[in-house]
């Protein structure tokens, strides 16, 4: 069983997952920031891995990471990074980033570092669906990594139904920007989320984008196991003094 699949096991509702661009705010933070938010409260972590060309992260996570480019990261500094991070980090690990490096750096090395560090899946919005079945699963599943695909309230429930059949850990729900904590601007995506909660989902649900504080997250957990938080967060850090009391601070924000 997979760390993911273990926690959704052990907790079926109001999954935490905070996302944190790595080598931001400098290029040491990575190790810090991860431990800060295992110690906080976050269940599972999703970990972006910088790239010059996001195009699925909104203004606040392109300026992390292009700090962090500028700070030095890449892969194999990474790579470095995480190569004990397991002594120190036992919650779920997710690499969010962009198929080109992966391409660049060799995807099967990729996967098979990856996995070696502890690494538990990844996140990979420009992998489309056809070459994922025909490329890229073989080589996850040989190396046992989760892969997590992601739907909006545009995706039609056939290709939803597809996307879960073909996705492990869970299932990434894209929100919208409307979900800013007041009912009106949520019910849209109140109704979308009540719509993948009928379909019965092989994949537990997570909700991402716009999700920013405590009333954003329980509304998304509403009707989902739990939620994303990323540009919130990743703004709290600009410019921290303590990054371990200022994660603890804005995970409580969201929890207590």
């Amino acid at each position: 069983m997979s760390r993911i699949t273990d926690l959704f096991e052990r907790k079926e509702l109001r999954v935490l997952n905070v996302y944190c661009t790595a080598g931001y705010p400098q290029l040491e933070s990575t190790l810090p920031v991860m431990s800060a938010l295992q110690t906080a409260g976050a269940d599972l972590i999703e970990l972006g891995m910088p790239y010059s060309d996001p195009l699925a992260d909104g203004p606040v996570i392109q300026a992390s990471g292009l700090t962090a480019l500028k700070n030095g990261m890449t892969i194999s500094i990474l790579f470095e990074q995480l190569k004990d991070f397991r002594k120190d980090v036992s919650v779920p690990v997710v690499l969010m980033g962009y198929l080109n490096p992966l391409l660049q750096y060799g995807f099967e090395k990729f996967c098979a570092q990856a996995a070696q560090l502890g690494i538990d899946g990844l996140i990979i919005p420009d992998i489309p669906m056809f070459e994922f079945e025909s490329e890229y699963r073989s080589v996850l599943d040989k190396h046992g990594l989760d892969f997590i695909f992601l739907v909006t309230p545009e995706t039609s429930e056939e290709r939803i139904l597809k996307l879960d059949s073909l996705s492990s850990g869970f299932l990434y729900a894209v929100s919208s920007s409307s979900l800013t904590g007041s009912d009106k601007d949520f019910t849209p995506v109140e109704s979308y989320l009540q719509r993948l909660a009928s379909m019965r989902l092989k994949n537990p649900v997570l909700v991402g984008f716009g999700v920013k504080d405590k009333a954003t997250f329980d509304m998304a957990c509403e009707h989902a196991n739990g939620a994303i938080i990323g540009s919130a967060y990743i703004k709290a850090l600009d410019g921290a003094a303590s990054i371990e009391k200022t994660t603890e601070d804005f995970v409580n924000t969201i929890l207590k």
